[in-house]
C-alpha cells in the first residue's frame, strides 16, 4: 500500500485517539497491530504515523478523500477501514463525537449511504 494511503488511513485511526485524548501508550499496541495486520506498517512506521498524527494538524476530509480515491469503487476495503476505525473507537472510552466522526467517514466513503 503507498505510503500516502497509509499515512491517510493511519490519521483517520489516530483521530479517535487525538480527539479523546486517550493515553498513546495504551492505544499504541492496537493501533500498530491493526495498521501492521492489515495496512502493512512495521511498528516503527506505525508508531510514527500515530505520533505524528497527534501532534501535528492536518485536514482529516483531505485524507478522507485520499482513501475514497484511492479505493475508488473498492467497497469492501472502505468497509474494512470502517471496521477497524469502530476497532479503535471500542477500545477505550466512547464518546458521542466518536461516532459523528465515524458517521462523517462512512457517509463520505460510501456517497450513496444516508
Amino acid at each position: 500500500m503507498e505510503k500516502r494511503i497509509k499515512r491517510s488511513v493511519a490519521t483517520l485511526l489516530a483521530h479517535i485517539i487525538k480527539v479523546d485524548k486517550r493515553d498513546i501508550e495504551k492505544e499504541a499496541p492496537l493501533f500498530c497491530s491493526i495498521m501492521g495486520e492489515n495496512f502493512g506498517c512495521d511498528r516503527d512506521e506505525a508508531l510514527a504515523f500515530l505520533k505524528s498524527a497527534m501532534v501535528d494538524d492536518y485536514d482529516l476530509d483531505e485524507h478522507i478523500d485520499i482513501i475514497d480515491r484511492a479505493l475508488k469503487d473498492d467497497n469492501i476495503s472502505k468497509m474494512h477501514i470502517l471496521k477497524e476505525l469502530n476497532h479503535i473507537i471500542y477500545s477505550d472510552k466512547i464518546s458521542d463525537e466518536d461516532y459523528r466522526i465515524f458517521e462523517k467517514i462512512k457517509r463520505r466513503l460510501f456517497t450513496d449511504i444516508d
